[in-house]
């Protein structure tokens, strides 16, 4: 058992807690393997009735996977671990997506890439006023996974392509506002609420109501009309144009603003993104997602964006990542079917 991950019994609760602090509780392989091996031995213990998923301690939920590691993949054994990583850890986001017992997520902080895929498949989940949720891969060169496409491409007004495209970062009370959050709970309840759930794995849905608060205002709820207004096209040189087009004619702050921040995004991943959202919306079972996912993730792995984004953004901090392709016009549709084109039969994803 890895200390990177703390795995109890308390009363008929099962409870999982990331336990890298220092990596805002980042998702290793060994970590996917212990949450599994514990959700498959409790699926069979009469004696445990619920799971509680939450960090030890920190400002982190779950701040993703393991990056550093996937590039090293990338860079020295052309990606066979960092796909077999993408594998396992897809295999426990659908694990934990059908699991019979009602699951609890506790995004009390940070809830980034990985960490929305263990959090987003819980039949609940509590946001607090530390939340901070994003898929935010754009920025370096992967693209929504984990279940991402399944998600966002389930929220209404264009909600998740712009935040799939832009990375932006909700708050709780935005969470709960566009659904991505069950419960809005402040922090000083949560130890109660674990306490009470433990106890009465039975009344999980009175226990947060009865401890949930009145959340601020959604603040991104002002921009709905503007976020499916300009991001209601699949084809990314359409959506900068509807931008450029608010930016030129009103000088819109809000459409300059959100230009920049594109312009500063991987093509590649955007195309990947706006397709793989497209195409989660008719999938009707989220294995068939993960199919899909483990399919742009072993390519986009090994493509020259992923390390590039990695180093400017998370290794050298410079912020100036070289996008190849660098522009959207550039990012040829040949290229985006030959990422979501299947693998052979012997390697493409499994069910756990």
């Amino acid at each position: 058992m890895t200390n990177d991950i703390l795995i109890e019994t308390t009363g008929r609760a099962g409870r999982i807690s990331l336990n890298r602090p220092r990596a805002l509780h980042a998702l290793t392989l060994d970590m996917c393997h212990a949450m599994s091996a514990a959700l498959t031995k409790w699926a069979s213990d009469d004696a445990v009735e619920a799971v509680i998923v939450d960090h030890a301690e920190g400002r982190g939920f779950c701040a993703g996977g393991d990056i550093a590691f996937l590039r090293n993949s990338a860079l020295n054994d052309g990606g066979v671990s960092g796909r077999g990583f993408f594998h396992d850890e897809y295999q426990l986001n659908h694990q934990m997506f059908e699991y019979a017992k009602p699951i609890v997520a506790f995004m009390d902080g940070v809830t980034m890439g990985g960490g929305v895929g263990i959090s987003q498949p819980a039949k609940f989940r509590v946001a607090t006023e530390n939340t901070r949720f994003a898929m935010p891969e754009t920025g370096i060169g992967l693209f929504p996974d984990v279940g991402g496409g399944w998600y966002l491409s389930r929220l209404p007004g264009r909600l998740g392509q712009f935040l799939a495209l832009t990375g932006a970062r909700l708050d709780g009370a935005e969470c709960l506002w566009a659904g991505l959050a069950t419960h809005y709970l402040p922090t000083d309840k949560l130890e109660e609420a674990k306490a009470r759930i433990a106890e009465h794995p039975d009344r999980i849905a009175g226990i947060l109501s009865e401890l949930s608060v009145t959340p601020p205002p959604a603040r991104i709820e002002a921009n709905a009309d503007k976020i499916a207004h300009h991001f209601k096209s699949d084809r990314l040189e359409e959506v900068i144009a509807s931008l450029e087009a608010d930016a030129d004619d009103q000088g819109s702050d809000w459409a300059i603003k959100e230009l920049a921040t594109l312009r500063t995004k991987s093509p590649q991943t955007c195309k990947v993104a706006l397709r793989e959202l497209a195409e989660s919306a008719r999938l009707h079972h989220l294995c068939d997602e993960m199919v899909m996912e483990y399919r742009i993730a072993s390519r986009v792995l090994t493509r020259p964006d992923f390390a590039e984004g990695v180093r400017a953004v998370i290794v050298d901090k410079t912020g100036d990542p070289q996008w190849n392709p660098p522009t959207p016009e550039q990012v040829s549709d040949e290229l985006i079917d030959s990422i979501f084109a299947p693998l052979p039969d012997n390697e493409e994803w499994k069910p756990l």
